[in-house]
């Protein structure tokens, strides 16, 4: 079969951002919902605009919904899928700060080397990123395992709660020092950053959004030796706070592993 060299390209170039476009967010459509009334809150696997693919709920280690009331377990049911998403079904209690919360079990991913790079430096993993320069394995492969853990912040009714800061347990967790609901547009969040549940310092974060008008541009610092830092919240909008925690592995059939954390909050 002869195939032209621009095809090639091309589809090397969306096996590629495939692969980069591999973020998981809880996103719901409004984070401002009605007391005792059933939510189904997207979940987008890919980007913070767009789902790629869904995730099976075979994956799932946990869901939790924290109200007032505190954490309940949900089932697996609560968990469906289409062709390109998923979406967690909850139900609304008495009026507070609520959080749900999604644990996903750890996968496979191999990458050539150039894969591995663009992937490093889209997620702000530059530590590692200069550590494979520095060492001259930029064209080295990787054999990675890898796991999601996903939250959402969202307001029922008009009382605030304490709710917002329950910590999860999950192997990495972006953890509010503040009620995001008591912020004006400009205000600052402060965030806590656990990887297996201890502060994790000087880790990159990346936050951004959606907002009335498009895009809530990107942005980035690092924690501090508490594992925390603040993040200006300067639009209207949907945001996200995110980071991806990654160590070398010496194990026979991986390279590294990676930790994901999302959190997601909306300001008016």
């Amino acid at each position: 079969m002869n195939v032209r060299p621009w095809l090639l390209g091309a589809a090397a170039l969306l096996a590629t951002s495939a692969l980069l476009a591999h973020d998981l967010f809880l996103k719901l459509d409004t984070y401002f919902v009605q007391p005792n009334a059933t939510v189904r809150i997207p979940v987008l696997n890919g980007t913070f605009a767009k789902s790629e693919a869904p995730v099976n709920p075979n994956r799932l280690a946990d869901i939790s919904l924290v109200s007032p009331a505190g954490r309940a377990r949900l089932t697996p049911t609560a968990w469906s899928t289409d062709s390109t998403r998923s979406w967690l079904t909850i139900q609304t209690g008495v009026p507070g700060t609520y959080m749900a919360g999604a644990s996903v079990r750890p996968n496979r991913i191999e990458l050539t080397g150039a894969q591995f790079n663009d992937y490093l430096k889209e997620d702000g993993i530059l530590d590692l990123l200069e550590e494979r320069t520095r060492k001259g394995e930029l064209e080295k492969p990787a054999r990675e395992r890898y796991s999601k853990h996903v939250k959402a912040v969202f307001q029922v009714g008009d009382a605030r709660t304490g709710n917002f800061g329950t910590v999860l347990g999950y192997p990495a967790e972006i953890v509010p020092l503040e009620n995001p609901y008591t912020l004006p547009v400009g205000g600052e969040l402060g965030v806590r950053c656990l990887v297996d549940g201890k502060p994790v310092a000087n880790q990159i974060v990346l936050w951004g959004g959606d907002g009335p008008s498009g895009p809530i541009a990107q942005r980035s610092s690092r924690t501090g030796s508490d594992g925390a830092l603040r993040v200006k919240l300067d639009a209207a909008g949907r945001w996200y706070v995110k980071f991806v925690h990654m160590v070398p592995l010496a194990e026979p059939d991986f390279d590294y592993e990676s930790q994901w954390a999302t959190l997601t909050l909306e300001v008016r």
